[in-house]
């Protein structure tokens, strides 16, 4: 059988990944008319219908669907190849995304380094909308902050996470400071995501109670700590995007105590995707800067 020309594919790749034909049009800069043509070309050739026409709708049939997605392996691997053995080094587009807290307080702070060893890189960084999602199909890795188990991905650690109450040297005054474990609940208590982390430091610090779960839930680190700078509770924070506030004086460690998370950051990757040569790059890069980092946020023995 002929292969399908290149331009059909990618006309099926677009509208399946954007849903309509219009806006596949838009982004290859084509007419309606000819995405559409190009479509049922696709479908004579194939022998199978690769849409459903209900009215004025169009839409995928379950076929179609499992086809488009093996076309968007193909062409990535197409593209990943034309980067891999082009003669300028390693260039090409690299979509990351990553948890709120550590994008924006320990990725963004020193990405530029990344960019100076791999200036043809062109790179975009998103955030989930859950610390564990790895749904958005535009990505071509994940950081992901979760148990590890993400079936049918690869899936690497990248770095196990302590975590220890946190808070802003001004309310550390206002309370009269803390001496012990019950100390904690002179303010209110900030957590990320659930009570779970603030329910394991009490437990490990032989004072469980119910009041682990008063206080304040917030959706990413980035929230929490803002409230915690600002002075509204204690923050059960991650030692590593919590490095460089520690640091600044802006949030202070009230007790020695830190537990090691049942969750993790990971790095998250379609199996297709892995040879990229940029994707490669920057999870060497991405390892060798984790690595750096634990190695200053590692309490001396």
């Amino acid at each position: 059988m002929r292969v399908p020309s290149t331009q059909a594919l990618r006309a099926l790749e677009s509208f399946a990944r954007h849903g309509s034909v219009w806006r596949a049009a838009e982004e290859l800069n084509l007419t309606r008319s000819a995405v559409s043509h190009q479509l049922r070309g696709l479908e004579r050739e194939l022998g199978f219908d690769l849409l459903r026409r209900d009215g004025k709708g169009v839409s995928l049939t379950p076929q179609g669907r499992r086809y488009a997605s093996d076309v968007r392996k193909a062409l990535t691997l197409i593209g990943d190849a034309a980067v891999q053995y082009g003669d300028r080094g390693v260039r090409g587009a690299l979509a990351i995304s990553c948890p709120p807290g550590l994008a924006s307080m320990w990725l963004c702070p020193q990405i530029g380094e990344f960019l100076e060893l791999y200036p043809d890189v062109m790179l975009r960084i998103a955030t989930p909308p859950r610390l564990d999602d790895v749904s958005n199909p535009d990505m071509d890795a994940f950081i992901a902050f979760g148990d590890g188990v993400w079936p049918g991905w690869s899936v690497e650690r990248l770095a196990e996470v302590e975590f220890t109450p946190l808070c802003s040297p001004s309310l550390l005054n206002r309370i009269g400071g803390i001496a012990e474990p019950a100390d904690v609940f002179r303010a209110p208590l900030l957590h990320l995501v659930d009570f779970e982390d603030w329910r394991r430091w009490l437990a490990a610090a032989a004072f469980p109670s119910p009041e682990a779960e008063t206080g304040i839930v917030f959706s990413d680190m980035n929230l929490a700590l803002a409230a915690a700078t600002a002075g509204q509770g204690i923050a059960m924070c991650d030692e590593l995007t919590c490095h460089n506030a520690l640091e600044s004086g802006r949030l202070v460690r009230p007790l020695d105590h830190a537990i090691r998370s049942a969750r993790a950051y990971y790095l998250v990757v379609e199996h297709h995707r892995i040879g990229n040569p940029a994707l490669v790059a920057f999870s060497d890069w991405l390892r060798s800067r984790l690595a750096q980092s634990a190695s200053m946020t590692r309490p001396a023995q």
